[in-house]
């Protein structure tokens, strides 16, 4: 079984909505369960997915398949949104989805938050994002990175959520910045071939968003 076929098949997946199972893999690519899961681990190993401990796909960004704190609803597509970066991706990815309605609560003091977000201008708010897990450990846990990646109302909710934890400042971005770091992250991505980049290229695109510093590994 090819990998690219069966990465195209997750993706295709969660671009209509669904979530990608071992089982329906399998089946819509004549493939045997062990197959798939061979290959899973293969894509895991590339960086292309994340999976769960019981060996079926967590994530395979901008898409999740277990809850993260974000919604986004596109035209006719409702989906778990993997974090702050990959909910503002959507539209971009699939701009014949967008403008799509991205929401969640603030960590610190649970007020209801929502945006409607396109491919052409940052949405409108005074709100921050706040990544806790710098750029060089986010794929020890994945999961726990997009899990920590986060919109607030302001610094000061930043503020007192990491003081409640007992969690350092990570790195806190406005909306616009946010916009610009999805906008072009995961281009090509539903498409065959796709390569992720080089570290080098990684670092020219942050930079090109306004990011830099030792956290972005810059």
């Amino acid at each position: 079984m090819d990998t690219e076929d069966l990465r195209l098949a997750v993706y295709e997946t969660f671009r209509r909505g669904g979530t990608p199972l071992v089982a329906g893999l399998a089946a819509q690519l004549s493939a045997t369960p062990e197959q798939v899961r061979a290959g899973l681990a293969v894509l895991a190993a590339g960086r292309h997915l994340a999976l769960g401990a019981d060996g079926e796909i967590t994530m395979a960004h901008p898409f999740t398949a277990v809850p993260l704190g974000f919604s986004v609803m596109g035209r006719d597509t409702l989906w778990w949104g993997g974090c702050a970066w990959d909910s503002f991706a959507v539209p971009h990815l699939l701009p014949d989805q967008g403008p799509v309605l991205v929401a969640t609560t603030c960590p610190a003091c649970d007020r209801a938050h929502a945006w409607r977000v396109d491919n052409q201008q940052p949405p409108e708010g005074q709100q921050v994002a706040h990544f806790l897990v710098p750029a060089a450990r986010m794929w020890d846990d994945v999961v726990h990175t997009c899990g920590n990646q986060r919109l607030f109302c302001s610094e000061a909710c930043v503020t007192a959520w990491l003081g409640r934890n007992g969690q350092p400042r990570g790195y806190v971005m406005d909306l616009p910045t946010l916009w610009r770091l999805a906008s072009g992250w995961y281009a090509g991505r539903l498409e065959r071939g796709y390569v992720r980049r080089e570290p080098s290229a990684a670092g020219e695109y942050l930079r090109s968003v306004g990011l830099s510093g030792p956290f972005w590994g810059l």
